[in-house]
């Protein structure tokens, strides 16, 4: 195929001084036809750990199949996966953000180390698909993300459920609500298979967010993880990357500023997770466009809710699909004159033509007309205030309440805050304060499911809030206001906190208080002392020394 199309690989191949590398893919079973054609990498984040990727395996195959079809030459490689869903509420959970950023590494690595002149990314579960986009910003080759998608719903009792009510149903069990029994029974029909999490979760967020921006070819990530019509996907995207390679498409000219806005307002519609906020800024970074953690608020003001999805709606991510699926969310954004419809995605056209492309299912309910909203404004917001003078993160789909003053509960770990609700100590009207577990404090930035399905799951729901520097589930739902920033382990104010402190949500005035002068506030942190890190060697350590703030997308330098 002629050396416009090798870039790359005709370095590492061509002429007689490159037999020693010809000869050690030929061990492997490579030909020399297949050495004459581009090298394509599939950046696989298949791992036996968990049902997101679990079938990734099946699907590269497929992608595979497709760049051959199209005259290119596929080789697979691997990288790490993370489980949020297993790792939560432990100590393992540290290890999912930072994950994020090993794997974005080791894509890039094993593609600029053997040259290779396109790359498709698989990806699966919550930290695979933001790293593997942080990848292909880098690299920069021709080269485009696909979404594993969504698991199918379990069926308990005659009803759909997903992950999250089996969270909440260990708070559930924990009051006396539930027993052990219907606990298991829960636990043993809630996840049927592969896919991520079901519903608009952290996962299901970042494969919509991802194809409004572009780099996701529009329709294919919202196609359930086994369902038939994947397989055709991943055949197609496999063809895909080999055209994109023809026209010389790449990242940098579909990843821009009005791109990476056309995200954002999918994941306000959506009512999507809070880590879209971490992801989508650590994407902008990558790709040197200027995004603050403003302007998902700006956005956020202007964009209706549309989609009735869980965590604070009634329908799963298939049910999305099966109404007509991102498309026909695009084509929402694009009637409300919300979408900038000149981007170009991987399909080679725009996100305006394919918005022109959907189709509605007849009768749906998941995704709501334009004249009649589920809010008029977007399912998240940005607070800030004398507890959060960066900002922090709202989810506000799903629930009403947009005020709340109360005495502060104040935990320096996850685990002794989700102590204190399996033992009734949390009571209505509580503000419960989980810090020091931010991006260098935790390190690693938990996600807070387990506390904040307890928290809905013993009743407290709708009379208690929470804060923290960490993070939460695209599962979790109520007052919480997650990524606040700076964090404790860098002096923010939340680290001056006591019990019984007033705090203060105003979700209107977009203010997270608490009742304390400036001068007291100043007069404890004058007094307060970093505390010794938790981890000195490793993976950890070096992560935690040069992690930026949440505000920032918590990315490493």
């Amino acid at each position: 195929m002629g050396e416009r199309l090798r870039r790359n690989s005709h370095a590492l191949l061509d002429g007689p001084g490159r037999a020693p590398a010809r000869a050690m893919l030929k061990a492997v079973g490579f030909t020399d036809d297949d050495l004459s054609r581009p090298l394509v990498g599939v950046a696989n984040t298949w791992i036996e750990v968990m049902p997101c990727n679990f079938h990734l395996r099946r699907l590269s195959e497929k992608v595979k199949a497709g760049i051959r079809a199209g005259g290119g030459t596929p080789i697979e490689y691997n990288t790490i996966a993370v489980s949020d869903g297993i790792a939560m509420g432990t100590e393992g959970m540290k290890a999912s953000l930072i994950s994020r950023e090993v794997i974005a590494d080791s894509i890039e690595l094993v593609a600029r180390g053997h040259l290779f002149d396109a790359v498709v990314a698989l990806s699966g579960c919550d930290k695979t698909i933001p790293g593997a986009v942080m990848a292909l910003v880098r690299l920069n080759l021709p080269s485009l993300m696909l979404y594993g998608g969504s698991i199918m719903p379990g069926q308990y009792r005659g009803h759909s459920v997903t992950i999250q009510d089996v969270f909440e149903a260990v708070g559930a069990h924990a009051a006396g609500k539930m027993s052990t029994a219907d606990l298991r029974d829960l636990e043993d029909h809630a996840c049927p298979g592969p896919g991520a999490c079901g519903g608009q979760f952290t996962a299901n967020t970042m494969a919509i967010a991802f194809e409004f921006l572009g780099i996701s070819p529009m329709g294919c990530n919202g196609v359930p993880a086994m369902d038939p019509r994947k397989d055709d996907v991943a055949m197609q995207c496999g063809q895909m990357v080999m055209d994109l390679l023809r026209k010389e498409l790449r990242p940098s000219q579909i990843i821009t500023r009005k791109a990476l806005e056309n995200a954002i307002a999918a994941v306000a519609t959506t009512g999507g997770s809070t880590n879209a906020v971490l992801h989508l800024l650590a994407v902008a970074r990558e790709a040197g466009i200027d995004l603050s953690i403003d302007d998902f608020d700006l956005i956020n003001r202007k964009v209706p809710l549309l989609a009735d999805l869980k965590p604070g709606g009634r329908f799963m991510a298939t049910d999305l699909f099966a109404a007509g699926g991102t498309t026909l969310v695009a084509k929402r954004l694009l009637d409300a004159g919300m979408l900038h419809a000149d981007e170009l995605t991987v399909t080679g056209r725009t996100i305006g033509d394919e918005a022109r492309q959907a189709t509605e299912t007849a009768g749906q309910q998941v995704l709501r007309s334009l004249s009649n909203p589920i809010k008029p404004t977007g399912g998240m917001v940005i607070l800030k205030g004398n507890l959060a003078p960066e900002g922090c993160v709202v989810k506000v789909a799903g629930h009403e309440r947009m005020t709340h003053r109360g005495p502060a509960k104040v935990f320096d770990r996850e685990e002794d805050a989700f102590t204190a609700v399996q033992q009734n100590e949390i009571r209505a009207g509580d503000v419960v304060v989980i810090r020091y577990e931010g991006p260098q404090g935790g390190p690693g930035m938990r996600e807070m499911l387990g506390v904040t399905g307890a928290i809905v799951g013993a009743g407290l729901g709708e009379s208690v809030a929470l804060l923290t520097d960490g993070r939460f589930s695209g599962a979790t739902h109520g007052l919480m206001a997650g990524h606040v920033a700076p964090e404790a382990a860098q002096g923010g104010p939340i680290a001056a906190l006591q019990n019984g402190d007033m705090i203060v949500f105003d979700v209107a005035a977009r203010r997270l208080d608490v009742e304390l002068t400036e001068k007291e506030l100043r007069s404890r942190l004058r007094l307060w002392k970093p505390p010794v890190p938790r981890y000195t060697t490793g993976v950890m350590a070096k992560y935690a020394r040069h992690v930026s703030s949440a505000s920032e997308g918590a990315v490493t330098s």
